[in-house]
């Protein structure tokens, strides 16, 4: 049953992304006719403006003639420079738009991923692609709050050495802070600027929040060698996890705890049934 959803997701998001990337070839193709219009229009335009003055030629010297078409070739000069430059600002403008689309289906695919399981393993490690491939982290952590405690733990990592803290008490240090405040922090300056990795300073901690209630927090403390700084996307990312991870953990556990109970009840109930 779990593959057959899986399947089923998969192919949904394979959809998606191939309409994403019809649009994209649209839209190329769509900017090219552009182009060529915009040039075929100025020629248009430049030999109108002087369609009229071709006939004074025959009352001119050869030497008039000669300045006349060196100033028409000028000026058509000037005229594809200036299509030149509008050209390459639709260029840039795509590259922008095409970066946002970008941007929105790494979103909606996150989003997708994160709510198309129940099983609690399978969430974490889907949040842990997610911080690793979209945001470019290469050391971090995911800790959930016993409430009991109020303690945080660590139930996912990648990269940590072993000086990495298991455990956080809420209010404690800059990890626990942010999450007993549920801001997220973001540590100032250049995040490539660090000789080794602080474990008691972070880079990034999210809070992971259903409504104002924190279930625990994403701890960021290295990013990828390739990653230079956190872009606008990050940030959004960063936001959608907040909520959407902490549903995502929040319902898996739930449903891992009651398929527990249910198999203790059944297993109860058949050993009456042998009495």
């Amino acid at each position: 049953m779990m593959e057959k959803d899986s399947a089923s997701i998969t192919k949904k998001v394979e959809e998606f992304l191939q309409v994403f990337k019809k649009g994209e070839e649209f839209t190329q193709a769509l900017l090219k006719e552009n182009e060529k219009l915009r040039y075929r229009v100025a020629q248009f335009e430049e030999v109108t403006k002087f369609s009229g003055r071709e006939g004074n030629f025959v009352a001119h010297s050869m030497e008039e003639r000669i300045k006349f078409l060196e100033e028409e070739n000028k000026q058509l000069i000037d005229r594809y420079r200036v299509v030149e430059e509008e050209n390459k600002d639709f260029a840039n403008r795509y590259i922008e738009v095409e970066a946002e689309n970008n941007n929105l289906a790494n979103l909606y695919v996150a989003s997708y991923q994160l709510h198309s399981t129940l099983d609690f393993s399978e969430c974490l490690k889907i949040i842990l692609e997610i911080v690793m491939n979209l945001i470019g982290a290469e050391e971090f952590s995911i800790m959930m709050l016993d409430e009991k405690t109020n303690e945080m733990t660590i139930v996912a990592q990648e990269g940590m050495g072993p000086e990495a803290r298991a455990s956080v008490k809420l209010g404690e240090g800059t990890i626990g802070s942010a999450a007993k405040e549920g801001e997220s922090f973001y540590r100032a300056g250049d995040p490539k600027d660090l000789k080794s990795v602080d474990y008691l300073n972070p880079l990034v901690v999210i809070p992971l929040k259903i409504k104002e209630h924190v279930i625990g927090v994403i701890v960021i403390y290295k990013l990828l060698v390739q990653k230079e700084a956190f872009t606008p996307v990050d940030y959004e990312l960063f936001t959608m996890l907040a909520g959407h991870a902490a549903t995502a953990l929040f319902s898996s556990k739930l449903y891992s705890q009651s398929e527990r109970k249910l198999t203790t009840i059944q297993s109860f109930l058949d050993l009456l049934k042998e009495k």
